[in-house]
């Protein structure tokens, strides 16, 4: 038991990048600022995809190309997820394409799972906000998304500048980035990926339905907590899944106290900034822990300015049905996965002969 959870606890953020710190705290600080003077919520927007492009590190040799590719996939998947907040059958579909998406970059490293990861809260993040404000265009929405990350890219290119670096590096080889994603696709059996990827489709996919024909407030509670609770590695082991969703709802019932006790947008800002910006500096590189990390800061930088505060009990309740989601369809795969292993077993037994039995009868 403390093998296990030591394992799962394991920080390892490497050398903090007080660089990347700085232009997630800048990038994050004037649209928090503006939309705390205005009130108007399309800042809102301009902040979550200002986090969503300091995720990548300018100074690294593809830190740029990634935070272009964070952004304009991050403002597809959030226009995308507002859009069909209004359509059962198209939030279905899309969530179940984003749980199989998910599974599937997660076959090739860790370093795509986070980008898979980062794309599904987005998708959260867009459906659950719907009907909160009279702002409900998807398309401006994803444009106010795309700007804050252009903000953090031109604080990304400055940055670049002062340490006297390229301002585009050199782009890599396709070749080779498609030879390193199949060794790392090579790694887990597609049988096991199978089994894998069909538990991530049905828990997005009845996590993203739920949502939309209860029409649950602040939504995204329930499909964060779907797509955290996947994420703890749940497949091996029943016991750990009960301890990571329960784990889970604890920390999602701390952190709703905390802004049931706060709820004040001005204090809220002050807390979170400096959390941003320490967040960013030591990011875990652990798969569980940065998905941790990440759907913690992006659920701060959401209810920031929110004006809700006095009703904890829907965030509690999103969240619990969020964690019990995942838990059941994980324990049904999970079973089905050991009767098909048993079952496959009993067949590769070989049949008993009767070669003693007619001896025995030959002889006189």
């Amino acid at each position: 038991m403390k093998r296990l959870l030591r394992q799962s606890l394991f920080w390892h953020p490497g050398h903090p990048a007080w660089g990347a710190a700085m232009v997630a705290g800048f990038g994050c600080a004037l649209p928090l600022l503006l939309g705390l003077f205005s009130g108007h919520p399309g800042f809102l927007w301009a902040t979550v995809g200002a986090f969503q492009a300091a995720k990548a590190n300018p100074l690294h040799r593809f830190g740029m190309l990634r935070m272009l590719l964070l952004i304009a996939l991050g403002a597809c998947s959030t226009g995308l997820g507002f859009w069909s907040a209004t359509h059962p059958l198209i939030s279905l579909g899309l969530f179940a394409f984003y749980g199989l998406l998910l599974a599937w970059l997660q076959r090739y490293g860790s370093e795509a799972g986070k980008l898979g990861i980062g794309l599904a809260i987005c998708l959260c993040l867009g459906q659950g906000q719907y009907g909160i404000a009279d702002f409900n265009n998807p398309y401006a929405i994803a444009m106010l998304f795309a700007l804050g990350g252009l903000w953090v890219t031109l604080l990304a290119f400055g940055m670049r500048g002062m340490h006297g670096l390229r301002m585009w590096p050199y782009m890599p080889r396709l070749l080779s980035i498609l030879r390193v994603l199949r060794r790392h696709a090579r790694r887990t059996p597609i049988r096991q990926w199978r089994v894998h990827a069909v538990t991530y489709m049905l828990a997005a996919a009845l996590g993203g339905i739920i949502v939309n024909l209860a029409e649950l407030p602040r939504g995204y509670w329930l499909t964060l907590a779907v797509f955290t609770t996947l994420q703890m590695d749940l497949e091996k082991s029943l016991v750990r899944a009960l301890q990571a969703g329960i784990g889970i709802f604890i920390a999602a019932a701390i952190l709703i106290y905390l802004g049931h006790g706060l709820a004040d947008p001005p204090l809220m800002v002050m807390i979170l900034l400096p959390l941003v910006v320490l967040g960013r500096a030591f990011q875990a590189n652990h798969y569980g822990l940065f998905v941790l990390q990440t759907t913690l800061l992006f659920l701060l930088l959401a209810e920031t300015l929110a004006q809700d505060w006095n009703l904890p009990q829907i965030r509690l309740l999103n969240a619990a049905i969020g964690v019990s989601l995942a838990l059941l369809i994980t324990s049904l795969m999970h079973l089905l996965r050991v009767l098909l292993a048993r079952r496959s077993r009993s067949k590769a037994q070989p049949i008993p002969t009767q070669r003693a039995d007619d001896q025995t009868t030959s002889r006189p």
